[in-house]
């Protein structure tokens, strides 16, 4: 195979219409806010472990601007570790994400939402996952109707009202279209993602 082709499982990818995010060696296409030292990449993966930050998402794919669309992430937390992924979410210089929602990353922090939540929306109170080995994570949102799964398996099957009752702090927390985020939540939490990657559905 000349030394350019892709590989047959990215060839393969790519004709089911995936596109990746992350490049594995550099946060090109990202961009963080508050404390960047937050993210680092090491051997293939972010690794997300400092003071609050979140990274965005402002690469070419689909202009950074989803709708319909769905993401895979391989993610491996630590003892401990707290983060998450914002979709149709917006950048923002600092504070936690106003806009969108955000699917947790959590199998043993002491808050009791657990990865696959709809954080604060439709949440989760089992572990899908065990800390220090990787799972795939996947968000699907198709119109109205949210989807996460762990390892393939249904965590939350979730379709917003049209006219849905937050409490303020989430009063953004609505569908729309929006660009990605990852979440660095606190100083002892260590989570890392790698094969980051999209598939548009409209």
């Amino acid at each position: 195979m000349p030394p350019n082709d892709p590989k047959p499982d990215e060839a393969a990818a790519a004709e089911a219409g995936w596109r990746p995010l992350f490049d594995g060696v550099s946060l090109d296409g990202w961009r963080a806010n508050e404390n960047p030292r937050s993210f680092v990449v090491r051997d293939g993966r972010i690794v997300v472990h400092g003071p609050r930050a979140h990274l965005f998402y402002v690469g070419p794919v689909a202009e950074h601007a989803f709708g319909d669309f769905e993401l895979q992430l391989e993610v491996m937390t630590r003892p401990g570790a707290n983060s998450g992924v914002y979709f149709h979410t917006a950048w923002q210089d600092e504070g936690w994400p106003a806009r969108g929602y955000e699917v947790q990353v959590n199998n043993s922090a002491s808050d009791p939402k657990r990865t696959g939540s709809l954080y604060g929306v439709r949440d989760v109170f089992e572990a899908p996952a065990r800390d220090d080995a990787w799972f795939t994570l996947t968000v699907r949102v198709e119109g109205r109707r949210i989807r996460t799964y762990v390892d393939g398996r249904l965590l939350v099957d979730y379709t917003e009202e049209a006219d849905p009752r937050r409490p303020p702090e989430f009063a953004q927390r609505l569908l729309g279209a929006g660009t990605f985020a990852l979440q660095a939540h606190d100083p002892e939490s260590e989570v890392h993602y790698r094969d980051i990657r999209v598939r548009v559905l409209r």
